[in-house]
């Protein structure tokens, strides 16, 4: 019963990063082939953040969390894909995962490519498409005409920022535009408000394309406040964030974490925290919980007309 009123939709597009974007997805992988995932694609941390200094290439960390978290398991592929090179060698730190989409990427035409040469490899069914298969940075504006270049220095800022931008601005990948367009259900978030969830928001064919949504749109906060500057937000403000980057109001149902449900008209809280790892998202409570406010627009709709 909890997949009922998810299975009706034919096209629901998930965006963000982090780990967060791969936890939804994981929730709900029994969508198949009709569950995509836009990817942020601005990290420039750890693993990636050296692939990118040296190879000129796209963020493949979050991409790569995002398959992983897809992927079968336990199997050798999915091990594989998430072994974590040690020593004091110039592997040190790296993921295979990330050298093994690297390669692929320089193997194929595009990233896009790359990805879902993988997907087959792992036998994954969500389609996995980057916000954008061209490098760039994000940059935060502060009060003070600071200007903070990449996620890393963005997510350590004292200050909230006032703007964020993307240098180079890049165009959107066509799949993630078009995925969009016919998307009748789009998720935002959980994950780093500003490093996860807006640097999709900043590419003007995906604001443009959730401009003209007729989807509807949910936004699912975290667990907890984020360590960044976002976390001093109220989900008010963070909403009028995603507004402004996408010029228009189209946040339909917010869904937050509580340990009792409470309903309203946009804010909704739900028992969300897994028993065992109380930082991450119970994918079973998450799915119902989404289930729960597509049924209250359902019944509204149902009653308007």
């Amino acid at each position: 019963m909890q997949h009922q009123h998810l299975n009706q939709f034919s096209n629901v597009v998930a965006i963000g990063g982090g780990h967060g974007l791969g936890r939804v997805l994981s929730a709900l992988d029994f969508l198949g082939n009709r569950l995509t995932g836009i990817v942020a694609t601005t990290d420039n941390g750890g693993s990636t953040g050296r692939l990118r200094a040296q190879q000129d290439c796209i963020a493949w960390g979050d991409l790569r969390n995002c398959l992983s978290q897809l992927a079968f398991r336990p199997s050798v592929g999915s091990q594989l894909f998430e072994y974590r090179f040690k020593g004091q060698t110039e592997l040190s730190g790296h993921t295979l995962g990330n050298l093994m989409l690297l390669a692929l990427d320089e193997l194929c035409v595009r990233p896009l490519d790359a990805i879902n040469l993988i997907r087959g490899m792992l036998k994954i069914e969500p389609q996995i498409i980057p916000m954008s298969e061209q490098p760039t940075h994000l940059v935060a504006l502060g009060h003070d005409g600071e200007v903070v270049i990449g996620e890393v220095s963005v997510d350590e800022m004292t200050i909230p920022p006032v703007g964020l931008e993307l240098e180079p601005l890049v165009r959107a990948t066509t799949e993630a535009s078009n995925a969009i367009k016919c998307a009748d259900l789009i998720l935002l978030g959980p994950g780093s408000f500003l490093t996860s969830i807006m640097p999709p928001l900043l590419v003007p064919e995906i604001a443009n394309a959730l401009a003209e949504t007729k989807a509807q749109v949910i936004f699912i906060d975290n667990l907890i406040p984020e360590s960044s500057p976002a976390g001093k937000w109220p989900i008010e403000d963070r909403m009028n964030w995603c507004h402004r980057a996408i010029g228009r109001n189209v946040i339909n149902k917010v869904i937050c974490h509580h340990e009792q449900v409470r309903l309203s008209s946009i804010i909704n809280y739900f028992p969300l925290k897994h028993q065992q790892f109380p930082r991450l998202h119970d994918p079973v409570l998450l799915v119902d919980a989404i289930s729960a406010v597509l049924r209250i627009n359902t019944d509204i709709t149902s009653i308007a007309s």
